[in-house]
């Protein structure tokens, strides 16, 4: 069985106080018998002191990002023996904001999936599709080319050791969400497209959703078959709501 994550990216936002009022609310109303893994991803600035809060806790740490080098003259970058040096599992490589924004291109992202790995963090890879994409039918052209850029790269044995969450961009942070049924096509094709490469990879990797989840929303996304769980946005700066989704994936 594939075990469902709910993982919270902070993005920019938070302080020292808002953080320490973020997870003290969170572990308080973690339920002990939860499915999901349950992820944070704060701002680099504080990943040290949220990484002592969730230290010997079911919360994990992970990074919003990572360098594709392991070393050298980076100004203001961060490499992934640093974000396991302050205690991260997890990072996320390829978010849809890093490819827009900063123009981070598919052979970048698979170096920073293959940086992530050569450390032993997990790496979560995002992929997804603009809307103009989507309203041309080039959905499935796009995510397969992502996919295949770090496939080509890694192996698809790296997914062992791998995560990957679907966030169509036209749906990050606009309060518009793929129907279930939408979310659910996009994942039944990113698994078929993994098992053409390795039937077993196909079946055991983790698919997250991620676009505008909610708590009002959650359940009927997490109740499709390939869909594994949640990469939450806003909705992960609030306790209620964020313990709420992390409830629609049900308990052990």
């Amino acid at each position: 069985m594939r075990r469902p994550i709910v993982a919270g990216n902070w993005k920019m936002h938070g302080t020292r106080a808002d953080n320490a009022r973020l997870i003290e609310a969170l572990l308080a109303g973690h339920p002990d018998r939860a499915l999901a893994e349950c992820l944070v991803f704060p701002p680099f600035v504080y990943l040290q002191d949220v990484g002592r809060l969730v230290r010997d806790t079911p919360i994990e740490l992970g990074a919003q990002n990572v360098c594709a080098e392991a070393r050298g003259a980076f100004t203001g970058e961060v490499s992934a023996s640093m974000l396991q040096d302050v205690g991260c599992r997890y990072v996320l490589v390829g978010h849809s904001e890093r490819r827009w924004i900063y123009h981070e291109d598919d052979q970048l992202v698979a170096r920073k999936f293959a940086a992530a790995q050569a450390k032993s963090l997990v790496p979560i890879l995002c992929v997804g599709e603009h809307l103009w994409d989507r309203e041309n039918g080039r959905t499935e052209e796009v995510v397969a080319r992502q996919l295949d850029v770090v496939l080509e790269l890694c192996g698809v044995g790296a997914l062992e050791s791998g995560v990957i969450a679907y966030e169509p961009m036209w749906a990050i942070g606009t309060g518009r969400t793929a129907t279930p049924e939408q979310a659910q096509a996009v994942h039944a094709f990113i698994r078929e497209r993994i098992a053409k490469r390795d039937a077993k990879m196909g079946e055991s990797t983790r698919v997250l959703y991620g676009g505008s989840v909610k708590a009002s929303n959650a359940a009927e996304l997490f109740a499709q078959p390939d869909v594994d769980g949640g990469l939450i946005g806003g909705a992960s700066l609030n306790a209620e709501e964020f313990l709420a989704i992390l409830a629609a994936c049900g308990l052990r």
